[in-house]
């Protein structure tokens, strides 16, 4: 009986001492291949990075799409107390850049569209269509003739619109020449001392074009799954400078989870006093008669959601 016993627990030793083995060659198994497949990685990013140091054309394009739906029933402490709500939310980035010995021609377009809907089932003459609210267009055109390796003569031409509310109405051109100065590979820095911004709008309204310098920096990024873009456009008048000056900030990031699939998230800032103003002089005419009587609220807008790369 104890010898049966002594038996049993030898194999059972054995057994772990087996299982124990097999461990541990299969981590060494994996830590070989972990080490083979770093190698191959890094000999397809400097393949990648001599590929993208070639003159020609780079081409992407990456978006997020953000929707939500919610309805409540008898929700007494709600004003609505029996509503039903959707959001819905697209972001599209795009850029085709040539990149030549002697020159460059950098191209890039954004949008970000938002519609919110709100049905108030109590009310049968409510509004319960899908409403704009976030409202952003911006296309971008920047040529050079490099001077060195860093720095090149240049032009730029940028427009800056709404779309589903009212298309350029105001609208924005900046066209101005100066330097642009390219410190890395990703990052292009705009610096035009030289720029006029032209603004559009209709009827009697504040808006005023005028002349200034123009500053732009630009980091656009694809490493691996990952897209990200970031950039800053600034236009600062010499004729007014706290008043007719602006600047936007968009940010996008998007990460593949599956094939093209993913998760994206956009945000961006802005500040545009003559856009403030206006906005006042719409709510409440009597109270806002300059902009010394309106405070340029920081304007801010993000999207997350689903993301796709094309």
């Amino acid at each position: 009986m104890i010898s049966k016993f002594r038996l049993v627990v030898l194999l059972l030793f054995a057994t772990s001492i087996g299982f124990a083995q097999t461990k541990e060659e299969l981590k060494a198994e994996k830590a070989k291949a972990q080490k083979v497949a770093d190698s191959a990685q890094a000999v397809a990013d400097g393949a990648q990075a001599k590929i993208d140091a070639l003159p020609g054309w780079r081409k992407a394009i990456f978006g997020t799409l953000g929707f939500s739906i919610s309805e409540q029933r008898n929700a007494f402490t709600q004003g609505v107390p029996n509503n039903s709500t959707g959001n819905i939310g697209i972001s599209v980035n795009a850029y085709a850049n040539l990149i030549e010995e002697k020159f460059f021609w950098r191209n890039s377009g954004l949008i970000n569209f938002a519609w919110t809907r709100l049905d108030d089932r109590d009310d049968p003459n409510d509004n319960d269509s899908f409403e704009p609210t976030t409202d952003i267009f911006t296309l971008t055109s920047l040529y050079g003739r490099n001077i060195s390796k860093k720095w090149a003569v240049s032009a730029l031409a940028e427009y800056r619109t709404t779309v589903l509310n009212d298309f350029n109405d105001p609208g924005y051109l900046d066209f101005g020449v100066g330097f642009t100065w390219t410190p890395i590979t990703n990052l292009v820095v705009v610096i035009h001392p030289a720029n006029y911004n032209f603004v559009f709008s209709s009827g009697d309204t504040i808006f005023e074009s005028s002349l200034g310098a123009k500053i732009v920096a630009d980091y656009t990024r694809k490493v691996g799954a990952i897209n990200f873009k970031t950039n800053l456009s600034a236009f600062i008048s010499y004729e007014e400078v706290d008043d007719l000056s602006n600047w936007t900030w968009n940010n996008s990031f998007s990460y593949t989870l599956w094939k093209k699939i993913g998760v994206g998230f956009d945000f961006g800032l802005r500040s545009n006093k003559q856009e403030a103003l206006n906005f006042a002089l719409n709510q409440n005419p009597a109270t806002a008669t300059s902009f010394d009587d309106v405070d340029n609220d920081l304007q801010t807008y993000w999207t997350f959601g689903l993301s796709y790369a094309f």
